[in-house]
């Protein structure tokens, strides 16, 4: 189910439409800074060097994990293959 169509028994999975949504959504994908999600041809032009306002946020999620691992590193813990699993407290 895409967009809420239903396929049923002799129908293509994918319409012409649908099809059209994926390449694009492709596109925008390949188009995009990995780390900022910016436009790459935008972000990487000579041009728009000084052209963005940033605002520093911190995630209390993530600086909760970071201090528990950077805890772990200190009292001699192996951080390699370490992953931080976050829940939010009831």
């Amino acid at each position: 189910m895409f967009l809420g169509r239903a396929v049923v028994p002799g129908e293509p999975l994918w319409l012409d439409e649908d099809r059209a949504w994926a390449l694009a959504l492709a596109e925008v994908e390949r188009d995009s800074c990995p780390d900022c999600g910016q436009p790459w041809s935008e972000a990487s032009a000579p041009e728009n060097e000084f052209g963005y306002d940033v605002s520093l946020l911190r995630c209390h999620a993530c600086a909760a994990g970071a201090r528990k691992a950077h805890a772990h590193q200190e009292a001699g813990g192996d951080a390699k293959g370490l992953h931080i699993a976050i829940t939010k407290r009831g």
